[in-house]
């Protein structure tokens, strides 16, 4: 008869959880505040280097940078720390104890799992609130060279669309619909293969069916001059949309924004593989902190005087950073459509959660 109580005693379990947390929230704390530091020195001669920049803006830098390396190490820091638990305990023969206990490798791993599910649904809720918006102003504010940006309302930045034979460059694009607004804006016009102007605008914004430039500098390459007008119409025909749905990254929005651009996006005839990748991914991505557990149970079992230990240890951690490389190279193929979107999200998820269950049978056979 197979038995399901997985928690037969709460106290273990509550010990070994206790374990598991605290050490892989100390090495998250460390390695997010050391991965900091490193990015900061790489970034603060850029940031500093822009008049009227100061210490408000390192630490605004901060405010944006760290949140996303806390996300980034999260998956990381949890293996990490599943492998100083399970290393610790077989070391000190506790597992030799609990298993003399009565207790099996699943009844020994489920409080973990159960707590890794909370910390999933924990990093889910993070990454919606906390991330995707650090990670839209990050980006805005660093494609604009650490120079001041508007208040964020949707920010897009680097954006490129095509306007028949023409090339549109918006730098930074705000709002929604009849409401967009661009800051620094290129239009190259194009005669055949060659350039015929350059439009420089400091400002554009939706004007019935096109587009009204302001403070509008042109290159004419006829004529080899320079022109400045106050204003000007170009772009007949290009909706608004076009700008906004020209960029949109996983990572900087959250799952219901994403939803609703992959919606229209699919309405204006938009390739949607890399948005639908990135949306399933959001669900994914949390929840490889449930393999971690798994992965590195290895190291919790065999007994410590075999001598190895330290060996088992590294075969869950490359069974883990194995997890990460799979999973990333799947995205990646999403991305460009080779896979569908619902495989490059989940197969990796569950072709690893099928090797740690058989890894962890065999060990408790």
């Amino acid at each position: 008869m197979i038995n399901l109580n997985f928690v037969p005693s709460w106290r273990l379990a509550r010990y070994t959880v206790w374990l598991y947390v605290s050490r892989s929230l100390a090495v998250l704390l460390s390695l997010s505040l050391v991965l900091m530091m490193l990015n900061l020195l790489s970034e603060s001669g850029k940031i500093l280097a822009v008049t009227g920049n100061g210490e408000a803006e390192l630490w605004r830098y901060v405010g944006y940078r760290f949140p996303q390396l806390i996300s980034f190490a999260f998956p990381f820091s949890f293996l990490l720390g599943a492998l100083i638990t399970f290393t610790t305990l077989n070391s000190n023969s506790e597992v030799v104890a609990m298993k003399a206990a009565g207790l099996s490798a699943h009844q020994l791993l489920a409080p973990l799992i159960g707590a890794s599910i909370a910390l999933a649904g924990l990093s889910f809720a993070f990454n919606e609130l906390v991330v995707v918006k650090g990670s839209r102003q990050l980006s805005a504010w660093s494609d604009n060279d650490y120079r001041p940006v508007p208040p964020d309302s949707g920010i897009l930045s680097d954006i490129w669309v095509t306007a028949g034979d023409d090339y549109a460059h918006a730098q930074l694009v705000t709002g929604r619909g009849t409401g967009v607004r661009i800051q620094k804006f290129l239009l190259v016009e194009r005669q055949d293969i060659t350039v015929a102007r350059l439009i420089n605008a400091e400002r554009a914004r939706p004007d019935g069916n096109g587009w009204l430039l302001e403070d509008v500098s042109i290159y004419d390459s006829a004529m080899n001059a320079v022109l400045k007008r106050p204003t000007m119409r170009v772009m007949e025909g290009v909706e608004p949309q076009r700008f906004t749905l020209a960029k949109v990254d996983p990572d900087a929005q959250d799952f219901a924004t994403l939803s609703d651009n992959i919606a229209e996006m699919k309405q204006a005839g938009v390739n949607t593989a890399t948005a639908e990748t990135g949306l399933l991914h959001k669900l994914s991505q949390p929840l490889s902190t449930v393999l971690m557990p798994l992965l590195a149970a290895m190291a919790a079992f065999g007994l410590a005087r075999s001598g190895k230990v330290l060996l088992r240890a590294a075969v869950g951690m490359a069974l883990g950073f194995a997890y990460f490389v799979i999973d990333n190279f799947a995205v990646a193929l999403g991305n460009i459509g080779s896979y569908p979107p619902l495989v490059a999200a989940w197969a990796p998820f569950l072709l690893f959660l099928l090797i740690g269950e058989t890894v962890l049978v065999r060990s408790e056979e």
